[in-house]
């Protein structure tokens, strides 16, 4: 059984879409690290998930979680305290280019192994009335750096580089190819 340490409906939403079964188990965890490089503080906090959620699994079950950043200056934007938080980073991120790290711990057959994907996201110069526009959708509140851009946050965005997927919050191609060749044989190819 894959188990997805995590209560992300973006995470779950891409699961899904490739016809993966798995039961979602969200872990608790601190999420604090002292690493302060972004690619090691991810890694880190989705460990921890991971390990939180080996705890109750059988040895049979494998277990996957993942934590998404979004840095800028080298500093982590989280998850906007509220709107006001999320009107300052939004500003921050106006016109400029900031990367999205998203670490994957994955246990299976009793090994973990991690990965950290990296993707650079532009931004176009953003007007305040945008800005205003885009906080009162309330889209921004649960998003790390207050944007998501699988919704209305795409129209914030001018050019990104890299994996589309790990700025969601999951980057599908190599998480599969962590998982093996196993689980392609387990995907639903009726669509």
């Amino acid at each position: 059984m894959l188990i997805l340490a995590s209560a992300s409906p973006r995470r779950q939403a891409l699961l899904q879409g490739l016809g993966l079964s798995f039961e979602t188990r969200p872990q608790h965890c601190a999420e604090h690290s002292a690493a302060k490089d972004p690619a090691d503080f991810v890694v880190e906090v989705a460990l921890q998930k991971a390990e939180s959620a080996r705890r109750q699994a059988t040895p049979a079950d494998t277990v996957l979680a993942a934590d998404t950043v979004v840095c800028l200056d080298g500093q982590i934007l989280g998850k906007p305290q509220d709107e006001a938080d999320a009107r300052r980073m939004l500003s921050s991120l106006s016109g400029r280019t900031h990367q999205v790290c998203t670490g994957i711990a994955l246990w299976q057959g009793g090994q973990m192994r991690t990965h950290c994907e990296q993707t650079l996201v532009t931004f176009y110069a953003l007007e305040p009335w945008l800005v205003d526009w885009y906080i009162a959708t309330g889209e921004p509140l649960d998003k790390a750096g207050a944007y998501g851009i699988q919704g209305k946050g795409a129209l914030l965005v001018r050019q990104i580089q890299g994996d589309f997927y790990n700025v969601i919050g999951l980057p599908l191609a190599p998480l599969m190819r962590m998982l093996g060749p196993g689980i392609f044989r387990t995907l639903d190819n009726t669509r």
